[in-house]
């Protein structure tokens, strides 16, 4: 677990291209452990490929990326560096949590099945324990007398915060949440706002892609507005939001607040 001595995620240059088109062009930021960091901006702005990039989903074309103070994705001796096998890019994996806006739910297991599968399959937990860790978590996001339930029976809310319990289980020290509120009816978004608040609270650390600029002010600790793969303005979420400096932070919040 984190030591305190240093970030619990930390970019230096960080830079991602798809062909010719490139999307991240130079990201440097930090995020401390118990922080719930927001990312803004606008579609295309590089923030999903960001957080994909954190747990290597994508790989970086150049700069670092470090998780608790290990590099992601690769080791370094001397100047050079070596991607990591498969399996050990697992193994890193397996401290990162990760919540996408849909919900990628297995559609032949019930949310309980859902929740306790990578424990069993990954960790090697005995049945008996990824149950009961399962159906606490269950409980925590609400979802306990559904948890015999199919996600074809849920509603996407519900299905939402199964995946987040889904993400929990594996006790991950970063969770990364890609936009989770986005593919959901709007009387839904609150139910699964009310999970992460209370995950907040439990000093979680927290990356979060949203557009929900309500939760961004009252729960995020930093936040940062991306335009065109780079880092505009960033700050405290209530000082950016209300008095942006930047003329293209404030061009983007006259549009969604």
């Amino acid at each position: 677990m984190t030591t305190g001595t240093h970030p619990m995620v930390l970019a230096e240059g960080v830079h991602k291209s798809f062909g010719l088109n490139q999307v991240l062009q130079g990201i440097d930021l930090q995020v401390n452990a118990r922080e719930v960091f927001c990312l803004i901006g606008p579609s295309g702005s590089g923030k999903s490929t960001f957080l994909r990039c954190i747990n290597h989903l994508e790989k970086i074309n150049a700069g670092r990326l470090w998780v608790d103070g290990h590099l992601v994705g690769y080791r370094q001796k001397g100047d050079k560096l070596y991607e990591f096998k498969d399996s050990e890019v697992a193994m890193q994996r397996r401290d990162i949590g990760m919540v996408f806006q849909r919900f990628n739910l297995f559609p032949h297991m019930t949310a309980l099945g859902n929740v306790m599968e990578a424990p069993v399959q990954v960790k090697r937990e005995t049945r008996s324990v990824a149950r009961e860790r399962a159906m606490r978590l269950l409980d925590r996001v609400g979802l306990a007398e559904k948890a015999n339930a199919y996600p074809a029976q849920l509603s996407g809310g519900q299905q939402q915060r199964v995946a987040i319990a889904r993400a929990l289980a594996m006790e991950p020290k970063l969770m990364l949440f890609d936009e989770p509120t986005s593919a959901l009816d709007p009387e839904l978004v609150g139910e699964v706002l009310d999970v992460m608040r209370g995950l907040a609270e439990d000093g979680m650390t927290m990356i979060v892609v949203t557009h929900e600029m309500g939760f961004a002010r009252e729960v995020g600790d930093a936040l940062v507005f991306m335009d065109g793969g780079v880092v505009v303005e960033s700050g405290h979420p209530r000082e950016v939001l209300t008095n942006p400096q930047h003329d293209r932070t404030k061009a983007f919040l006259s549009k969604v607040l």
